[in-house]
């Protein structure tokens, strides 16, 4: 019987990020199929710093790109980030644990086939563009989203 795995990823922590890739990459491993559907905040995990854009966007879209992650390795932790300090010792007490950082179960949920779905209407209330994305990522609107989460053995949201 194949199993279902469905992860809402509404944070945009550095260790939320890391906590629902963590379990992608695991029920991968265990044959089980994933998909990962980031909606707001969580948008900040899979855009792509290489491809953003201020072309024909808002004054408020403009400032919303200034203001806020470029990527998975700008993403701040939910406590404890103070000013970022906290997530340099986090990631360095990852990197004395040679444990992998954010970037790499990103690469690796990638290369696993992880179904990567972002919520169409984040998308176009924060004002990205489909293209600053990771190419995996597939817009998507929130009843898709729902058919395919009453399909799945497990759901969580992070």
């Amino acid at each position: 019987m194949d199993k279902r795995m469905n992860l809402l990823m509404f944070s945009g922590d550095y260790d939320k990020a890391m906590a629902g890739l963590i379990l992608a990459n695991t029920a991968r491993e265990m044959d089980v199929e994933v998909t990962m559907f980031f909606a707001f905040w969580g948008l900040f995990l899979v855009r792509d710093p290489g491809k953003m854009t201020l072309e024909d966007k808002t004054i408020y879209e403009k400032i919303m790109d200034f203001l806020t992650p470029k990527g998975p390795e700008q993403l701040p932790l939910s406590k404890m980030n103070f000013s970022g300090l906290g997530k340099l010792m986090l990631t360095e007490m990852i990197e004395d644990n040679e444990a992998p950082k954010l970037i790499h179960f990103l690469k690796g949920a990638r290369k696993k086939n992880v179904k990567f779905y972002g919520c169409k209407l984040s998308v176009e209330i924060m004002g990205f563009k489909p293209e600053e994305f990771i190419p995996e990522l597939e817009i998507i609107d929130a009843k898709t989203y729902l058919s395919d989460a009453l399909e799945s053995d497990i759901q969580l949201f992070i």
